[in-house]
């Protein structure tokens, strides 16, 4: 997970990694507790949530999985880590709402 200042423009400030308690190379599951745990800190400082994951078969683009899972998540922002195109990792980010996938440009910064 990724906790971002709201901006304008969002930024990144801390990653959060968090266990995959599906403990599967196909899907992901985040522990209630944990996602609970995070979503708290985010109340009380401001900040935003996005959520990040890998695809290690296939392209950045969110799944069924992906898009179903994201409709418990509204606004949250779902960064995808595409591994399966070689050694260099392409990075996309999208925002899910009822089903429809909308791409959202990352731009990177100095620290």
């Amino acid at each position: 997970m990724v906790v971002a200042d709201p901006g304008p423009p969002p930024r990144a400030i801390r990653v959060h990694r968090a266990l995959n308690v599906a403990a599967s190379p196909m899907r992901f599951e985040v522990d209630p507790r944990e996602l609970l745990q995070v979503h708290e800190e985010l109340e009380q400082s401001g900040s935003k949530l996005a959520i990040y994951h890998s695809h290690t078969r296939t392209a950045p683009y969110p799944s069924q999985t992906d898009i179903n899972f994201a409709a418990g998540w509204p606004g949250v922002e779902w960064i995808i880590v595409g591994l399966a195109s070689g050694p260099t990792p392409l990075i996309r980010s999208y925002l899910i709402d009822a089903g429809e996938v909308r791409e959202v440009e990352i731009q990177e910064s100095s620290p």
